[in-house]
């Protein structure tokens, strides 16, 4: 079993890795690539659950070829985010090599070769950025140390630029023409090396295409069900439609009469709790093709124990959630005495939020293809954000030793930590066992959005205390949802301390009480981990509530934002959470909380979105910050009301601090679609459960927004900074959703509690 939280865990907390030199047989085994030329590995070393170092081997492999091609085998899943683009291009630039002349390869799924390749997390820039400066820059004096040998200068006279070694009398060549004096090598002393002044880099720090562009819009690039195999089948799968329900029996005479229908094979569950890497119980029609499978599926007659959670009902369980919050709960966080500043006070504020089961709604559906060889070894290639994890459930349910499942990575066509599970892997494996041929499990729209794990939903309460003097005193924050741990256990009733610190128990205003609780709450379904996570709903409530307490106090939002932040310094939030604040698995002295860093954003977003015009009728904005991934952001939506009463995202605006921004690009690309995927969330997304069954079936149903509402123009604006890289994939999200529902207050006069809202 996997932690509960894979997205938080293996983060390395400094850089330990060590550049060698790998033999030609692993090369050529793990990238499927012959190569006579020069090569480097890099191996990582990460903290382990205890603080224990463990040394994985290598990570990525380096190859410079006798015709001056770069070769860069990557180790991340590409889901449209430019992880594929943005490490190598970090090993690249520190080379001096010609990014026109890299090649990138995959890397199959090993964590033996590879250590940890769980692109999850908003974690990879900022584990692999210093290894892969690291591994360039050991590349490159080993090429400039060969040509100064050559010409007989000194190397302090050379460097390299376009795959070239430069010499200052204006003499070059060929890093291919150097590889036979460079493959030979010894490895030069770590201390020796030098890293390139920022200033100096070519990629880093600038905007970079991404690598899968071209083949993408030609349509050549491979997804997971763009895998074709010869002999392969095509398997669907009647899952159990209410979590934790069994097959009494099945009848498959109708299903096997369809025309290319070949087997039915029952897939066993793991029941309650359904697991985080384990099929759902079902029943799967292999044929030929996939209308026949879809087809023979409609045919199959099942009897189901549906089990407890046939009752189940969503809207109910968050009423009975929101009524919790009116008790006391689990303290998780305390600073002074919040009764005693409630009972001082002049004005208390109390509002409650309410926020929907989420599901991923990737534009790829679920797709994985299992070939299981007579030997006992099994090949697999999936769309998969956590090969390791798909590889080891894999070799679980086949009962295989490790090293007879091979894992390909294919691109993902989106991921937001649905494809990080392994189940719809896992099931393509049992399947193709069965079936003694490859076999491809396709999930169907409606497959998706059924059987998916959901971003829970939530219920919170706060009250805010305001004392005579017109001072923010106190503030006790109630939350309740189903925690993703219950996916796996069903003691789990209380969200755990990762799933506070994303958003809740990190709470960084410099408010003298402060008291949070949260609540129990069961799990009737399969919840697990969605864009930012907890983030969703956390900064949904604490961004509106921060711009109603500004209003009742009297003062600017962003300026109030900036006078609760206080004096510029690091938060230490572990005193006041029992030691229990993960940072998101890094040493919070490493990557501290800083209330300076923060400010900046704020005022930057403030100066770029001119917060302080006077607007025309009809248009109104808001205003929120948050940080999560340890990337700070603040965010501005404007929002417009036309004469037939039309509202419109005309503008949004986005200050971000990254620490080094490495591709710009690919920053400004996520918070576009983080804009985009977060107007999703507030205004249209909601799954809702009734007799245990998810009551929305397609995009008619779970819907995501079209163009006219998609916001139009998307301003994102990168603070310089050359702290540690640190996410970006997940922190578009928060801020947007409480910015929005500020500026909608701010024209309608309606505050927003519940969402989704209808704009």
């Amino acid at each position: 079993m996997m932690p509960n939280f894979p997205f938080l865990k293996n983060k390395k907390a400094e850089d330990k890795s060590e550049v060698f030199v790998p033999s030609r047989r692993d090369f050529l085994k793990l990238s499927s690539l012959a190569t006579g030329g020069f090569l480097l590995g890099v191996n990582f070393q990460c903290a382990g659950p205890k603080g224990e170092t463990i040394t994985f081997a290598p990570n990525v492999f380096v190859s410079i070829t006798s015709d001056n091609e770069v070769i860069i085998v990557a180790h991340r899943s590409e889901m449209g985010t430019g992880i594929r683009t943005t490490l190598p291009q970090i090993v690249a630039d520190e080379l001096g090599a010609d990014w026109s002349k890299v090649k990138i390869v995959q890397a199959i799924g090993d964590e033996e070769k590879y250590g940890n390749q769980n692109t999850d997390g908003s974690f990879s820039v900022r584990m692999f950025y210093e290894p892969m400066r690291k591994t360039g820059a050991t590349a490159r004096h080993m090429l400039i140390a060969a040509a100064a040998k050559k010409w007989e200068v000194s190397p302090a006279e050379c460097h390299t630029e376009n795959s070239q070694v430069l010499h200052s009398s204006g003499k070059k060549i060929d890093f291919g023409d150097l590889v036979a004096e460079v493959k030979d090598m010894p490895l030069p002393d770590p201390e020796s090396i030098t890293l390139k002044e920022f200033s100096s880099y070519k990629l880093i720090g600038k905007d970079v295409a991404i690598y899968d562009a071209r083949d993408i819009a030609a349509g050549k690039a491979v997804f997971g069900a763009d895998v074709n195999l010869p002999g392969m089948q095509v398997a669907v799968v009647r899952r159990s439609p209410v979590i934790g329900a069994k097959v009494i029996s099945f009848n498959d005479t109708k299903a096997l009469a369809v025309p290319g229908v070949n087997r039915v094979v029952k897939i066993e569950g793991a029941g309650i709790p359904p697991g985080l890497d384990k099929p759902l119980e079902g029943v799967a029609v292999i044929a030929d093709n996939t209308w026949a499978a879809m087809k023979g599926r409609e045919a199959l007659e099942i009897e189901w124990d549906l089990g407890p959670n046939q009752t189940y009902n969503s809207a109910k369980q968050l009423e009975e959630m929101l009524q919790s919050t009116a008790k006391d709960g689990k303290v998780r966080r305390e600073r002074g005495n919040f009764l005693a500043a409630q009972r001082a006070a002049g004005k208390v504020l109390e509002r409650t939020y309410l926020a929907p089961f989420y599901a991923h709604a990737t534009i790829e559906p679920p797709a994985a293809i299992a070939h299981y060889q007579g030997d006992g070894i099994c090949e697999i290639w999936a769309p998969t954000q956590h090969p390791q994890w798909a590889r080891q459930a894999v070799a679980t349910a086949l009962d295989l030793d490790l090293d007879k499942v091979k894992m390909n990575i294919t691109l993902l066509g989106g991921g937001f930590g649905r494809k990080s599970k392994p189940d719809f892997v896992v099931e393509a494996a049992i399947l193709s066992k069965a079936a003694k041929s490859p076999v491809r499990v396709q999930w169907t729209r409606e497959d998706d959005l059924h059987f998916d794990f959901f971003h829970s939903h939530s219920a919170q309460r706060i009250k805010a205390t305001i004392d005579k003097d017109g001072n923010f005193t106190g503030w006790n924050h109630h939350t309740v949802f189903p925690a993703i741990g219950a996916t796996g256990s069903t003691t789990e009733l209380h969200p755990s301390d990762g799933e506070l610190g994303l958003g809740c128990t990190d709470f960084p205003y410099d408010v003298p009480n402060i008291k949070i609780e949260t609540h129990e709450s069961t799990a009737h379904t399969r919840i697990g981990w969605l864009r930012s996570v907890s983030n969703i709903h956390h900064a949904f409530a604490i961004g509106c509530m921060m711009d109603e307490i500004a209003e009742a106090r009297g003062i600017d939002p962003v300026k109030h934002a900036l006078q609760m932040l206080g004096e510029d310094r690091n938060l230490e939030f572990k005193p006041e959470t029992d030691g229990k604040y993960e940072n998101y698995g890094e040493p919070i002295e490493t990557f501290p909380w800083n209330t300076g860093r923060m400010k900046k954003v704020i005022e930057r977003v403030a100066k770029e979105a001119n917060w302080d015009q006077k607007l025309a009728e009809g248009k109104a904005v808001g205003f929120a910050a948050h940080k999560s991934f340890l990337t700070y952001v603040a965010c501005i939506v404007v929002v417009e009301k036309d004469g037939s009463g039309k509202i419109s995202i005309p503008e949004v605006f986005y200050a971000v601090d990254c620490g080094i921004g490495v591709n710009t690009d690919r920053i400004r690309s996520q918070f576009e679609g983080g804009a985009q995927f977060a107007t999703s969330l507030a205004t249209t997304s909601a799954i809702t459960f009734e007799n245990g069954i998810p009551q929305q079936k397609n995009f008619d149903g779970y819907q995501i927004i079209r163009m006219p509402q998609s916001p139009k123009k998307i301003h994102v604006h990168i603070i310089e900074s050359m702290e540690k890289p640190t996410g970006v994939g997940e922190p578009p999200v928060p801020p947007f959703i409480p910015a929005l529902c500020n500026a909608m207050y701010k024209l309608t006069g309606e505050r927003i509690y519940q969402l989704p809202f209808k704009a």
